[in-house]
C-alpha cells in the first residue's frame, strides 16, 4: 500500500510542475483606433492614412489605470504609434486604443514629428513616461529617416512633455535601430536611462540630472553568429540582431543596481554593475572590459526577446521566442538549466511573446504578436492575431524553480517524511518497501528542480 501511495503522489507532484497560470486579458483580431467620430475613422481608411493589416502591437507598459501599447510604423497606414487602454473599462477585450498624448502628437506631416515610431516605453515610479524613439518608419517598405532617435519624457500626470532628448552624433549609427530600454528611477532627480541598439550594438546611457548621455561599447552586446536561426510556427528566418534584452535589479547596498542584458541572436546572459555604466569617463573607456560578467547559456534554441525584472521576488521574466514561451530565473540562484522554469507556453496562442512588464500591483503581463508572421508571411484577419496574457506574479512562478518557498523542501517532500517515519517506527513495512519509498522522494526531489 505504502507504495501505491507514494506513486499517486509522484505523479500529482509531476502534473504539478509549470502550471500555465497566464490568461488572456486583452485580444484582438485586427488593431483598431479610438476616432473622435466614425466619420473620422472611415476617412482615414479611405486615404490610406489608417490600414488595419499594418498595425501591429510591439511593446506595453502598465501604470495606474492605463496600459500603455506601441504599434511601430513598419509600413505605411499606423496612424498612432503610442497608444493606451483604460484598464477600469471591461466592457470589451478588445478595446480601440486611444493615442497619446494626442493625435497631434503622431502626425507625420509635422516639419519636427513628436513622435514617429517607438518601440518600447517604460514608466518610472516618479509619475514619468519614458519614450524610446527611433524614429524611422517604414523599416519593411520605404524606409525614411525623420531625425536621430531620441528620448521623451512625458509627465503622467496631466500627459505634458518634460523633455526631449535627441541622441547626438556618434550616439547612434548607419543602421542603428533603438529597440528596447531600461530605467533605474531610485532617485528621481538622478535617474538613469539605458537604451539598447540591436542594430549597430552598444548602449546608450542618459543621465536624467545632467541632461546628457553617453554610448557604451562591449563585444557582449553583439549577436552569436551560431544563434541567429530562428523556427516559428514553420516560417524559418536568420536574423542578426545584437542588444535587445535589459532588466534592472533593485538597488543594491552601493545605490547601484545590476543590469542584466542579452543580445536577441544569442542563448546567453549577461550583467553589469550600473555604477560601471553612471560612470561616463570609465563607462566610455576600454578600462570596463572586465567589468562586465557572463552569467551563462539558457541552454540550445533559447535566444531571448525582451526581458523584466520583478524587484520585490528577484525573479527575471524572460521570452523565448523559438519556443513560444515565457520562462523565468530567481535572480538569488546561480544561473543554471536547473534554476529556470517555464512560465508559459503556447504554439496556438503565445506566437511571439514581444513584450513583458511587472506593473505595482506585482501582476505579470505579457503581450504576444506573431512577428514573423506579419514580416514573412500574411495574418488572417478570421482569427486571433494578437494577446496581451496576464497573471499575478505569486501565480505565474507557483510551482516552479522561481517560486520563493518558505520551507528548505516542497511540502510535498516533508509529508514523505512523515510517512516513512510513521512506517518505520510501526516496523510494518519490509525493507524492499522502505526502499522503493526512499528511491521515489530522491526522484521527485530531483523533479522539483527540473525546468520543464
Amino acid at each position: 500500500m505504502l507504495s501505491v501511495n507514494l506513486g499517486l503522489l509522484l505523479l500529482w507532484a509531476i502534473s504539478a510542475l509549470g502550471n500555465d497560470n497566464l490568461r488572456v486579458a486583452y485580444e484582438w483580431r485586427e488593431m483598431d483606433f479610438k476616432y473622435d467620430t466614425e466619420d473620422l475613422r472611415w476617412s482615414a481608411i479611405e486615404r490610406g492614412d489608417f490600414k488595419p493589416a499594418n498595425v501591429i502591437p510591439f511593446g506595453i507598459e502598465v501604470t495606474g489605470h492605463r496600459l500603455f501599447i506601441t504599434t511601430p510604423r513598419w509600413r505605411t497606414g499606423v496612424p498612432a504609434t503610442l497608444s493606451y487602454l483604460d484598464l477600469n473599462d471591461t466592457t470589451t477585450d478588445k478595446p480601440a486604443l486611444k493615442p497619446f498624448p494626442s493625435w497631434q502628437a503622431h502626425s507625420l506631416q509635422e516639419t519636427e514629428p513628436e513622435l514617429v515610431s517607438p518601440f518600447r516605453v517604460r514608466a518610472d515610479r516618479c509619475g514619468r513616461l519614458w519614450v524610446l524613439d527611433s524614429r524611422i518608419s517604414g523599416v519593411l517598405e520605404q524606409t525614411k529617416v525623420y531625425g536621430a532617435p531620441q528620448l521623451l519624457v512625458y509627465d503622467l500626470h496631466n500627459d505634458d512633455l518634460l523633455r526631449r532628448h535627441i541622441l547626438p552624433v556618434g550616439q547612434y549609427k548607419m543602421g542603428s535601430l533603438f529597440a528596447n530600454l531600461a530605467v533605474e528611477d531610485a532617485d528621481c532627480e538622478n535617474t538613469y536611462a539605458y537604451a539598447a541598439d540591436l542594430g549597430t550594438p552598444g548602449l546608450v546611457v542618459y543621465s536624467w540630472k545632467d541632461q546628457e548621455s553617453w554610448r557604451v561599447q562591449h563585444h557582449f552586446f553583439h549577436p552569436d553568429p551560431m544563434a541567429g536561426n530562428f523556427s516559428i510556427n514553420d516560417i524559418e528566418f536568420q536574423w542578426d540582431d545584437g542588444l535587445y534584452g535589459l532588466a534592472l535589479s533593485k538597488p543594491l547596498e552601493t545605490g547601484y543596481s545590476t543590469l542584466f542584458f542579452h543580445p536577441l541572436c544569442s542563448t546567453m546572459e549577461f550583467s553589469v554593475d550600473t555604477g560601471i555604466l553612471r560612470n561616463k569617463t570609465l563607462a566610455t573607456s576600454a578600462d570596463i572590459y572586465r567589468e562586465f560578467k557572463v552569467l551563462g547559456s539558457r541552454g540550445t534554441n533559447t535566444q531571448a526577446g525582451a526581458e523584466f525584472l520583478d524587484q520585490e521576488t528577484g525573479v527575471l521574466f524572460y521570452a523565448l521566442p523559438n519556443l513560444n514561451e515565457v520562462a523565468c530565473w530567481r535572480t538569488a540562484t546561480d544561473f543554471s538549466h536547473n534554476s529556470q522554469s517555464r512560465i508559459y507556453m503556447s504554439n496556438d496562442k503565445m506566437i511571439f511573446p514581444s513584450d513583458i512588464k511587472v506593473d505595482d500591483q506585482k501582476r505579470l503581463w505579457v503581450l504576444s504578436n506573431k512577428l514573423p508572421v506579419f514580416i514573412y508571411d500574411e495574418l488572417f484577419y478570421g482569427s486571433i492575431n494578437f494577446r496581451i496574457f496576464m497573471a499575478n506574479v505569486s501565480e505565474a512562478v507557483k510551482n516552479t524553480a522561481c517560486e520563493i518557498r518558505t520551507s528548505p523542501l516542497p511540502d510535498v517532500i516533508n509529508k514523505f517524511a512523515d510517512i516513512l517515519n510513521t512506517n518505520i517506527n510501526s516496523k510494518t513495512h519490509s525493507g524492499a518497501s522502505l526502499m522503493f519509498a526512499s528511491s521515489l522522494i530522491t526522484i521527485l526531489g530531483v523533479l522539483m528542480s527540473i525546468r520543464l
